[in-house]
């Protein structure tokens, strides 16, 4: 089995998802396990923190040990235990540190704090098997849109963010505007397949800014306001007429993706661009990715789906850490936010110096 490598254990548990994985120094994945709550969460619309952490609870155990079994490993055999620490909901992330800090104290191995979104852009790393920066890197999920200049594996600069919803939210928030069910990014997909994305001028909130900055806040009230004029006018709630609204509302999202990614790339001088996150599920957004970057002639990556939506496998950036010997803590602490945050609603991590 090649014992003498590394072992990892990872925990993920940031948001809905109740992850585990094993992976060695060498980067290699010996096993993923995701438990998704999306049961708990569906008749609400939306992710409830309470019960995310609850569930977290319950999962977290029998997710560990499936990780450990497909990867025909035993608690004996870890060397290392990692965490993602931050961001995320509080209580569900107190359930994946408190776990990983007993694990690291009874077996006497170090600990490493993982942050989300860095983990989010590794996994593209891993995904091209070899060195990807520095790039431009952007986050984009149901909690987070976010932009950065990614020095190295560990070295992250803030280039901007959304002011106020995630660009998944809005997907979420839209779809429940008519009526699609949760999760809305699928939902809205599906529904927008037959509809025409030109029909309506929905907003696109700083698409000829040169700030590299996000709100989908005005566009899903756009949204909101035209459906209800809609319907007022007497039109009769179609899947016609909602596929024409959500193929327009996906458009303006990608629209407005896709410029500030390539704005950032200008404003960088990078060729690459990394990009993960749930909403890079979506086909729509992929193309119109794809087809920007072959523009500029660039590289894109984009990991497979099961990397990009939230997993314990991308905190394989924990290697990063081990070689360098930066273990955390035994007091670790989970962290809501980035560690500095100039705008209220806006998770910043300001660049370590060199």
């Amino acid at each position: 089995m090649g014992m003498s490598r590394t072992l990892f254990l990872a925990l993920e548990t940031s948001c809905d998802e109740t992850a585990a994985a094993v992976f060695d120094d060498q980067l290699h994945v010996r096993s993923s396990v995701v438990a998704s709550q999306l049961k708990q969460h569906e008749r609400f619309g939306g992710v409830v923190p309470e019960i995310a952490a609850r569930a977290h609870l319950t999962q977290l155990l029998p997710v560990m040990e499936q990780a450990l079994t497909d990867a025909q490993v035993a608690l004996k055999d870890l060397s290392a235990v990692a965490v993602m620490n931050q961001p995320g909901l509080v209580g569900a992330l107190l359930v994946g540190v408190s776990a990983a800090k007993m694990l690291a104290v009874t077996l006497d191995i170090p600990l490493f704090a993982v942050n989300h979104l860095e983990a989010h852009i590794y996994a593209c790393r891993m995904t091209a098997q070899r060195d990807i920066f520095p790039c431009v890197g952007l986050v984009v999920s149901g909690g987070h849109t976010s932009l950065f200049h990614c020095h190295d594996a560990l070295r992250f600069e803030w280039l901007g963010g959304t002011i106020d919803d995630a660009a998944g939210e809005a997907f979420d928030k839209v779809a429940a505007i008519l009526d699609l069910g949760f999760p809305g990014g699928p939902a809205i997909e599906q529904c927008a397949k037959g509809g025409n994305a030109k029909a309506f001028p929905f907003p696109r909130s700083f698409l000829h800014e040169e700030r590299l900055d996000f709100s989908f806040s005005g566009l899903k009230t756009a949204v909101r306001y035209k459906w209800r004029d809609l319907l007022d006018e007497g039109k009769e709630p179609t899947a016609r007429l909602k596929a024409d609204v959500a193929a327009s509302f996906q458009q303006a999202v990608v629209e407005v993706l896709v410029a500030k990614c390539r704005q950032a790339l200008k404003q960088t001088g990078l060729t690459t661009l990394a990009v993960g996150g749930g909403v890079t599920a979506n086909q729509c957004f992929r193309a119109a990715l794809e087809k920007m970057m072959a523009k500029q002639g660039g590289q894109l990556i984009i990991p497979p789906l099961s990397m990009c939506t939230d997993n314990a496998a991308m905190a394989a950036l924990a290697v990063e850490k081990w070689r360098r010997g930066d273990s955390a803590p035994l007091d670790l602490d989970a962290e809501p936010l980035f560690q500095t945050a100039p705008h209220p609603r806006r998770m910043v991590k300001r660049p370590r110096k060199p």
